[in-house]
């Protein structure tokens, strides 16, 4: 991860004392500067590329209560890593770092990809310790997304890769995440908050023939 340097933060407003300078109402920014949140591109795996806000408030954890059942199923892979328990706010390190144990432990196995289900776009600022209030917003600290209970992270496909092998390494890669995990497969039902909604059983029709009815009237 990275922080929003000082060097970057002199570079914004720089531009934005450029862009207030002019006269024009739709300021041109000088050439070669940029509003990118990132002093260069691709400065970490896990960042996107652009953000129309540098800073976002915190918002809470979602919670699936409108019935929609979307993200809690297997979509590329064959097997996956699903989020169990409460909701959570998952950091890009600790996504990369789930990546990465997941890569380590098949890459024995060619052909085999791992598919990531989310993607921290959130910005994440925090404010120093003992600090006044007031003052604006503390500085960009880090890249999050909100995850709820039921969502997909990781999922592993291409190349057949097998039951055991797969279990590990998605072991592996929850104990590296806040929240518990489950292991699922193509045949899992979906998840709806903490229920799983099971597809309904079938009932037997039961059919009588008409002797059998008289029967038992009598």
């Amino acid at each position: 991860m990275f922080s929003f340097l000082s060097s970057t933060r002199a570079q914004v407003s720089a531009v934005y004392s450029a862009c207030r300078s002019q006269a024009s109402p739709w300021p041109q920014l000088p050439t070669g500067q940029s509003l990118s949140v990132f002093g260069a591109r691709f400065r970490h795996q896990l960042a996107p590329r652009k953000v129309k806000y540098i800073k976002r408030h915190k918002g809470v954890i979602p919670i699936p209560i409108g019935g929609s059942v979307k993200g809690t199923t297997l979509a590329y892979g064959e097997w996956g890593l699903r989020i169990k328990g409460n909701g959570v706010r998952l950091t890009a390190k600790q996504l990369q770092t789930a990546e990465e144990v997941i890569k380590r432990k098949i890459k024995q196995v060619k052909g085999s990809k791992v598919y990531l289900r989310v993607f921290p776009d959130i910005p994440v600022c925090i404010k120093g310790n003992e600090t006044r209030m007031g003052k604006g917003k503390g500085t960009f600290e880090f890249w999050a997304t909100r995850v709820s209970t039921g969502r997909v992270i990781f999922e592993i496909g291409g190349t057949p890769v097998r039951e055991e092998l797969a279990r590990e390494a998605l072991r592996q890669a929850g104990d590296k995440l806040p929240s518990t995990t489950e292991f699922i497969t193509r045949t899992t039902p979906p998840r709806l908050g903490n229920k799983v909604l099971y597809p309904p059983v079938p009932t037997p029709e039961v059919t009588t023939s008409p002797e059998a009815h008289i029967e038992a009237s009598s």
